[in-house]
Formats: C-alpha cells, structure tokens, sequence
C-alpha cells in the first residue's frame, strides 16, 4: 500500500447549510466511490472553504458519512481577488494499491471550471 493525496472541489450557489452539507456529501461520495475506497483507506481529509462560505463546516458531512474515527480538518482559504467563489475544497489522504496516476482526482458542479483537464 501506498500513501496518496487525492484532490477534489466542489461549488454552491449560496452561503447556505444545506447547501454546503449536500455538495460536501456529494463530493465526498464521489471521490470514495471513483477510488473504490472504504472509511478505513482514508487518513486524513483537509477541507477548505473560500472565504465567502461560513454557514457550516464542511467536515460535517463527512462525519455524516461515516467518517467519525478519521481525522478531519476544515480551514478557509486566502481570498484571491478574481477567484472562483463559493468553492469548497478537499484533500484526503488515503492508502492504496493505486498507482499515482490512476488516483482519481474529482471536480464537481462550477468547480469543474477549476480543472478543465479532468473530465468529470
């Protein structure tokens, strides 16, 4: 087994709770199933948020999902002039069989916009 970081994101359209709970719950799903990966592969997950969502922590889904024994951090990121808003963010690092470059990076909803070369 190897040690991977795999990347996702994620867009809402308002500084809204559920909002943020359902794209942060669709993403998480989305990287555990293209990775075929259980709670138990995953180390860590760093979420960030850019500065204009406040309304709920991101890890709060995932817990939601069944990750209670992995450590999660939620952290917001520095506000770029220009940058894509309302975006929430993910890194979790994972043990796998994977090669690097078959680790399946996900970018979901407006997010999409981050990573054009990654079709999703």
């Amino acid at each position: 087994m190897a040690v991977r970081a795999v990347r996702g994101a994620t867009q809402v359209d308002a500084d809204d709770r559920d909002q943020i709970l359902e794209a942060t719950a669709e993403l998480v799903a989305a990287v555990m199933a293209r990775n075929e990966l259980h709670t138990d592969d995953v180390i860590s997950v760093i979420f960030t948020v850019t500065p204009d969502l406040t309304a709920e922590f991101p890890a709060l889904a995932a817990r939601k999902l069944g990750f209670h024994e992995v450590p999660l951090l939620c952290a917001t990121e520095i506000g770029v002039p220009g940058a894509l808003p309302r975006v929430i963010r993910l890194m979790a690092h994972i043990e796998t069989d994977r090669p690097r470059r078959d680790v399946q990076h996900v970018y979901l909803r407006g997010a999409t916009a981050l990573r054009l070369d990654i079709a999703q």
